[in-house]
C-alpha cells in the first residue's frame, strides 16, 4: 500500500524541483486562482504532500504564488515551480501539520481501490423551505441571495457577486467559506458539519 515518506533518493537522483516526497497519480477536480485573482478549472494528475501536478488550460508564470481547492483535499496553495506545455507544478506551501494531514488524505485516496474501500459519499441533500436569504461577507456586506442546494457541509447559493474564493462568508448562522463558484453563484463549505437543528431556519 501507498505510504508518503520522505524520500532516501540521493543527492543525484533528485528532481530539479527538489521534492522530498513521494508523489502518487491521482485524478482530483478543483478550481485555482492565479496572482492575478484569474480562476480556472484543473485537475490534480500527481501530487505528494510537498508538492501538486495541475492539468489546466491556463499557464502561470515561474515563481507566481497559486491558491486550489481541490476536491477530498481543500485548500492548497504555493508557488510554481516548473511548466511544461500540459502542465505545471508548484511547491505547497504548509506547515508540517497540514502535511501530516495531506499525507493521511492522500493515503486514503491512493489506497481506497486497493483495500476495495467504497467511494466517499456527500452529505444528503436538504430540500429547503425558505430559499431567499442574505449571505454576509468578511467585510460585513450583505448580500440577497438564493438557496439553490443545501447540505450539512455546504450549500450552493444563486447570488450577483462573486466572492473570491476562500472568503469567509455567513449564511444564516452558520460560518464557512467560498470554494467554488459557477454559472448561477457560488459554493460554499460549512467550517464544520452542521447538525439538523442548525439548518432548522431554512428547513
Amino acid at each position: 500500500m501507498h505510504s508518503f515518506q520522505q524520500t532516501t533518493d540521493t543527492p543525484a537522483r533528485i528532481q530539479p524541483e527538489q521534492r522530498a516526497f513521494q508523489r502518487v497519480t491521482v485524478n482530483l477536480e478543483g478550481r485555482l486562482m492565479f496572482s492575478s485573482h484569474e480562476e480556472y478549472d484543473c485537475s490534480v494528475v500527481d501530487m505528494s504532500p510537498g508538492d501538486v501536478v495541475f492539468s489546466c488550460r491556463a499557464r502561470p508564470d515561474l515563481g507566481e504564488r497559486i491558491i486550489a481547492y481541490v476536491d477530498h483535499i481543500g485548500r492548497i496553495e504555493g508557488s510554481v515551480l516548473r511548466v511544461t506545455d500540459g502542465a505545471f507544478i508548484i511547491q505547497i506551501n504548509a506547515t508540517e501539520r497540514k502535511r501530516e494531514k495531506l499525507a493521511a488524505q492522500l493515503t486514503w485516496i491512493a489506497n481506497k481501490h486497493e483495500l476495495g474501500l467504497p467511494e466517499d459519499r456527500r452529505h444528503d441533500r436538504l430540500a429547503p423551505r425558505k430559499t431567499k436569504t442574505e449571505l454576509t461577507l468578511d467585510d460585513g456586506s450583505k448580500h440577497i441571495c438564493r438557496i439553490i442546494d443545501l447540505s450539512l457541509s455546504g450549500a450552493a447559493v444563486d447570488i450577483e457577486t462573486r466572492p473570491p474564493l476562500g472568503m469567509a462568508v455567513s449564511l444564516g448562522n452558520m460560518r464557512g467559506r467560498v470554494v467554488r463558484h459557477f454559472q448561477e453563484g457560488v459554493a460554499i463549505e460549512f467550517l464544520g458539519i452542521q447538525s439538523r437543528d442548525a439548518l432548522t431556519e431554512f428547513l
